[in-house]
């Protein structure tokens, strides 16, 4: 009996001491029990971090054409100047029906709600710990026009952090014909 459990330990040390040897480039015991094997892109010595808030991204070039259907975001400086006459650049061509309206919703929900509140009077919960956000069914924002409502979802605004990447095109223009519909259907 004693024998066999001498020959079992000696058959498993054999066994572990071969599988360290030969795992992966490992030249000795030691370093196999004690470095574990990551791949050059998980090791951390290694690693080149990105930090995508350093980027910044240059408008293509004037003569440039887009083959994609990738939107561009204007630059933000010039957007802040002159919004009206950017936002007339962006013009509503999807349909307004139910199917708009509930998509609208569902995005308003998850989006929007938690500055503007479900009531979309600037009372979300987010709203109460830094600057409220507009009434959106107030005669300020009534009298906007859609492209301008557009510009300010997509790409941002003095406070309104953008959602362009959160929101495809049809996706915004969802969540506005949800908002026309409501500001229709409330009393001002």
């Amino acid at each position: 009996m004693l024998k066999a459990a001498a020959g079992f330990l000696v058959i498993l040390a054999a066994s572990v001491w071969v599988g360290a040897t030969t795992n992966h480039g490992c030249h000795d015991v030691r370093t196999a029990f004690t470095q574990l094997n990551y791949s050059a892109i998980r090791d951390m010595r290694r690693t080149v971090a990105l930090m995508p808030q350093k980027v910044s991204m240059r408008a293509p070039d004037s003569l440039s054409v887009p083959i994609g259907g990738r939107e561009m975001m204007p630059d933000p400086a010039v957007l802040m100047a002159n919004r009206p006459s950017i936002a007339a650049r962006y013009v509503d061509s999807t349909a307004v029906d139910d199917s708009s309206l509930a998509r609208g919703e569902r995005m308003f929900r998850r989006l929007c709600v938690p500055c503007h509140g479900a009531e979309m009077q600037g009372n979300g919960p987010v709203a109460a710990k830094f600057m409220p956000p507009p009434d959106l069914l107030g005669a300020n924002t009534r009298g906007r026009t859609d492209g301008y409502i557009y510009t300010y979802i997509r790409f941002g605004g003095a406070i309104m952090p953008k959602y362009g990447h959160a929101l495809t095109q049809g996706q915004t223009w969802d969540v506005i014909h949800y908002l026309r519909q409501r500001q229709k259907t409330s009393p001002w």
